[in-house]
């Protein structure tokens, strides 16, 4: 690949370096130049860009992104299509992620162009969270180098999630004088909530002198109830593989499998065994919600993952969990959460689907355009169920024009309808009433026509794809043969301006306004550009069909 400032004379075709700002117009870093793009910088008085030119055989980012992400093996985890040569893993489901830290270390020191990265070994995650990405540094690379990235991985599995298994959990204190019974039932309480968040519950609790005879009957009594997962905490630290819990545990033939772990705070954890249920002995620190050598260990056991004494004992490596004045605290400070804690992990985002549905469909004549079968099914059900299928939640159906018609041929989706009393002030009151319903965690919503039954799930996929505020994709855009189309997906930094317009404005302003926000998706079908508003429109629609 050739790298650096190119005439234009010779720069069809070449990937824009460096984002130009055109007037009103903007043509985006990454971007591959066409004859028009050229004309544009011609007309504005340039000579030269900063361009990367494909030499024969490079392989161009997204595409190398992809074939990396394919054959990864990942249980746990799916990739999206890669866009800016970055193809992100998300958990399809809440659990522990285990990340081969060695492994990736291998692969990322075989080109410096390929990277993976991950999250923290070891991390609990929720369903959709972000646990890796596969970047490609530079616009293209060579496929020597790729191969050999490949070869380094096919088969293997880098990271993948596993998800918490439910528990029926057995907590049993021992006491002694001066215990109070506050700090026992804030340590119910505690143990209850962690379980929570790991999705198992606390079935069974009791209290006894801390003492092994009085001890080991609570124990059994809590393997014959069927407990799946048995805590003992006790009033007093675990100090020796004879103490008092284990000492109830070897007493009933129980099994002690290791004592002590290299995590701080934390270290006095024992891990044993009765039959196939593990019980652990608490240090004094499973009294606090902070994070601590026992969770550790309580995530593995609850994912299902062995937990032996190898696994603690590697454990050592990040184990230093205790606050130092050379560092922000990890965990959660006594008057809230920490910094860490409370930092958002990256999410894949969250998108409303918004169907503008309210028109009098006054260009169609005497008919409803959107109730006019297409293919067997309303115009306006076709648009719904692509917008479904693209996993866009909610849909909301702004709705005007012969409501309750409307809402007939939608009947049975999972929609939720908005009446627009004000439709016939034009589009947008429509886009104000969708954009006002849209619930306030989601990231952005797409603004889709009801009168496009052409567009399909997969280009409304493309277009979340491409959708990153995060870097500065905020208005993600189809089109076809360089012509803009519909539907566009708009960030929700943008919904003020956007329900501000009156009439039959909408929201197009603001390309012009934000030509920086803006990511152009070249789609390889007409549908984008496609609406039956008209007569005529529906003639060529079945004429196509037809022909085909």
């Amino acid at each position: 690949m050739k790298f650096g400032a190119t005439p234009l004379a010779e720069a069809q075709g070449a990937i824009l370096a460096h984002s130009v700002k055109l007037g009103t117009r903007a043509l985006k870093k990454g971007k591959p130049l066409t004859a028009e793009d050229i004309a544009a910088l011609q007309a504005a008085g340039k000579t030269s860009v900063i361009a990367a030119q494909l030499e024969p055989g490079d392989i161009v980012e997204n595409e190398a992104a992809d074939r990396v992400a394919a054959v990864l093996s990942c249980p746990g985890v799916a990739a999206t299509p890669a866009f800016t040569g970055r193809a992100n893993f998300y958990a399809e489901t809440g659990g522990l992620c285990l990340v081969d830290r060695e492994a990736v270390d291998r692969f990322n020191l075989i080109d410096e162009s390929i990277t993976i990265a991950t999250i923290e070994p070891a991390s609990v995650v929720d369903a959709k969270q972000m646990v890796a990405t596969v970047k490609i540094i530079p616009f293209a690379v060579r496929p020597e180098a790729l191969d050999a990235c490949i070869a380094s991985i096919k088969g293997k599995t880098l990271f993948q999630v596993v998800p918490f298994k439910p528990h029926r959990t057995a907590l049993i204190q021992t006491t002694l004088p001066g215990l109070k019974d506050s700090v026992l039932d804030k340590t119910v309480e505690t143990t209850r909530d962690r379980l929570a968040e790991l999705g198992s519950t606390l079935d069974w609790e009791k209290r006894c002198a801390h003492d092994p005879v009085a001890l080991a009957p609570l124990i059994d009594e809590a393997v014959g109830a069927g407990a799946g997962l048995i805590l003992v905490a006790g009033a007093s630290a675990i100090l020796d593989r004879r103490d008092v819990i284990p000492a109830a545990v070897t007493a009933l033939g129980g099994v002690i499998e290791h004592f002590g772990m290299p995590v701080d705070p934390g270290n006095l954890l024992l891990m044993a065994r009765i039959g196939t249920v593990p019980v652990l002995g608490l240090p004094g620190c499973a009294r606090s919600p902070k994070v601590n050598g026992f969770d550790w260990v309580l995530r593995r056991v609850l994912a299902g993952l062995p937990v032996g004494a190898e696994a603690i004992r590697r454990m050592g490596v990040g184990g230093l969990l205790s606050e130092i004045p050379s560092r922000p605290s990890p965990r959660a400070a006594a008057g809230g959460p920490s910094a860490a804690a409370a930092a958002k992990p990256p999410q894949r985002p969250r998108i409303a689907g918004v169907i503008l549905a309210a028109g009098k469909s006054s260009r169609m004549g005497a008919m409803n355009k959107l109730l006019i079968p297409i293919d067997g099914k309303p115009m306006v059900c076709r648009v719904a169920e692509a917008v479904l299928a693209a996993e866009l939640a909610p849909v909301l159906v702004v709705t005007g024009h012969q409501s309750e018609q409307v809402e007939e041929a939608l009947k049975g989706l999972p929609v939720t309808f908005l009446n627009n009393k004000d439709f016939a002030a034009g589009i947008s009151t429509s886009l104000k009433c969708g954009l006002n319903a849209v619930p306030a965690e989601s990231d952005g919503a797409l603004i889709a026509l009801g009168d496009m039954p052409l567009v399909s799930a997969n280009e409304i996929k493309q277009l979340v794809n491409a959708f990153n505020p995060v870097e500065g994709r905020d208005i993600i855009v189809p089109t076809r043969r360089g012509k803009r189309g519909n539907p566009v997906l708009w960030a929700r930094r943008f919904f003020a301006q956007m329900t501000a317009a009156g009439g039959d404005v909408g929201a197009r302003s603001l390309f012009t306004a934000y030509p920086e926000a803006v990511v152009e998706i070249e789609m390889a079908g007409d549908g984008v550009l496609t609406d039956i508003d008209t007569p005529q429109a529906l003639a060529r629609l079945a004429a196509a069909k037809i022909d085909a």
